[in-house]
């Protein structure tokens, strides 16, 4: 069964740092291009970032660009998402998607074919 489990989300007080993991089951991400969405209150699920299978090119929400950082750790099966100078506007569900191509990725989410249940951020003071 194809699984991926987040965590590491947290209350955190704004400007404050997270870093959240994903993590494989039932299958290798060395194939996968991978990204992170969130789903805030009241708005639209949004792609935050992802990274491609095969070179690691990387992508970012322009909400994102210049805090948030994501990895993957394919001998570990893992993928990261460092997020810094958090804001209150980061808080939401993060989620953690696997999408089978071989080449690039999207911060569109449906192109992604497995999702996890997801991390809780809540950015407050």
């Amino acid at each position: 069964q194809l699984q991926l489990v987040e965590s590491g989300g947290d209350l955190v007080r704004p400007g404050g740092s997270l870093r959240l993991s994903c993590a494989a089951s039932g299958f290798t991400l060395h194939s996968y291009a991978m990204g992170w969405f969130r789903l805030g209150p009241g708005k639209e699920r949004e792609g935050v970032s992802c990274i491609s299978s095969s070179d690691n090119t990387t992508y970012y929400a322009d909400s994102v660009k210049g805090r948030f950082t994501i990895s993957r750790d394919n001998a570990k099966n893992m993928v990261y998402l460092q997020m810094n100078s958090l804001k209150p506007d980061d808080t939401g569900g993060y989620y953690c998607a696997a999408a089978d191509v071989t080449t690039g990725c999207t911060l569109l989410g449906r192109w992604y074919d497995v999702w996890g249940q997801g991390t809780q951020v809540t950015v407050s003071s």
